[in-house]
């Protein structure tokens, strides 16, 4: 019920599929790492992210991968690893949780800003204090202007998905950006699940080599990375970031399309759920969409036109997709995952009131705050939601302060 995929659909290619794997979220971001085989994997081990690093480090110990697997001392510096094999021709990958991500903060900046497009996935964790190890969307947040593309799954089959397309958005040379593919801890990292994988050739070609137009250790090569960039062109730089990821939008569209023609997967910037004729609708993020669907589908039974839409892209915002979607829509609510402390919205708030703006007709919205700290919020509370939204929706007066789901 926390998470859900797709049906299958026999793959346009008419690729002979291996047999499914029983494996969990983490497992499966491991396996599509070893079928890409990336010159570098540089990490430090944090729940709940310890099962990729776990199992890839397998893969490396047994000969597997002919990665140079770097057992880091810190967050910080498997990230700045990266930044260096990146930076020197190779392709890196790292993985992180929580307090890992916001030690290796000041780096995720510097890989952006050297346009060097190391893929991390993330097993999405809450900030201590209170000490505190499971799911939230806290570290989600706080990197959501760092210019890297992020993607959400919502299942252990997704996270496979998209740790293969990854690499491909990254390296496309309209975009040569660092980028997330995110999966929320334990939900998805620890979920053993039926997840459908590609063949190892395929996997090869369709990610290919990275082969980088500038690197460090090309013969000859006077390129300069990292070096000072006071008032003279900094501002710039900054400006062309916007392009790339802005440029990285229609790429992640295109490499989502070809992804699925490969496994049969559909894959979308969002994912619409009963929105034809959805008179409220709600907007969530992650792997509680599986929870949302069910509640959705307990109102729908009681004659409610309600639907859902789920953001898989988050970064950057796909805001014609978004505005398309809620067409027709009167009243709106949004799940955040995380608290944005001291501002009017919440973040994904922000991004929907940010998007609506201008519609003609543009929803009424309403904030909801629910799961922090790994709670479970089961399928009565998101019914509850729905309830709310139908009364704004009924009353044309939205809420000055968001909703908060299960608090004690």
């Amino acid at each position: 019920m926390t998470t859900t995929q797709k049906q299958a659909q026999k793959p346009s290619s008419g690729i002979k599929l291996p047999p499914p794997q029983a494996i969990n979220g983490g497992e499966a971001v491991a396996y599509a790492m070893r079928q890409i085989n990336p010159e570098v994997v540089a990490a430090y081990p944090i729940t709940p992210q310890t099962f990729i690093i776990e199992k890839f480090s397998e893969f490396v110990a047994d000969g597997i991968v002919g990665t140079e697997y770097i057992n880091v001392e810190s967050e910080h510096a498997a990230m700045s690893a990266c930044v260096g094999a990146t930076a020197a021709g190779g392709r890196a990958q790292t993985a992180t949780s929580g307090p890992g991500l916001a030690l290796m903060y000041e780096m995720l900046w510097v890989a952006s800003g050297m346009r060097l497009p190391i893929v991390m996935h993330l097993c999405s964790r809450s900030f201590s204090a209170p000490l505190n190890i499971l799911c939230d969307h806290s570290d989600v947040m706080g990197m959501r202007e760092s210019s890297w593309p992020m993607l959400i799954g919502a299942s252990p089959q997704e996270a496979y998905d998209q740790a293969v397309v990854m690499p491909t958005i990254a390296e496309n040379k309209q975009v040569l950006l660092p980028s997330a593919n995110v999966l929320d801890g334990f939900t998805v990292t620890h979920s053993v699940e039926r997840v459908e994988v590609l063949p190892d050739e395929v996997v090869k070609e369709f990610t290919g080599e990275y082969e980088p137009d500038i690197w460090a250790l090309e013969p000859g090569s006077t390129a300069t990375f990292g070096t000072l960039d006071a008032n003279d062109y900094y501002f710039e730089h900054k400006r062309q970031q916007v392009e790339a990821m802005k440029n990285s939008l229609e790429v992640v569209r295109t490499q989502l399309n070809a992804v699925g023609e490969l496994t049969g997967r559909p894959m979308n910037l969002v994912e619409e759920y009963l929105l034809d004729d959805a008179e409220v609708a709600l907007v969530v993020l992650g792997s509680s969409e599986g929870m949302v669907r069910a509640a959705v589908d307990e109102a729908r039974a009681e004659g409610i036109k309600v639907g859902m839409l789920r953001i898989r892209l988050f970064r950057p915002f796909p805001v014609d997709d978004v505005r398309k979607a809620l067409e027709g829509i009167g009243a709106v609510g949004v799940l955040d995952r995380a608290i944005a402390f001291g501002t009017p919205g919440n973040a994904l708030m922000q991004d929907l009131a940010t998007s609506t703006r201008t519609m003609p007709d543009r929803p009424l919205l309403m904030d909801f705050v629910y799961g922090l700290g790994g709670r479970a919020t089961p399928k009565q509370l998101f019914r509850q939601a729905v309830d709310e939204v139908l009364k704004m929706n009924e009353s044309r007066v939205e809420p000055d302060e968001p909703a908060y789901l299960g608090l004690k």
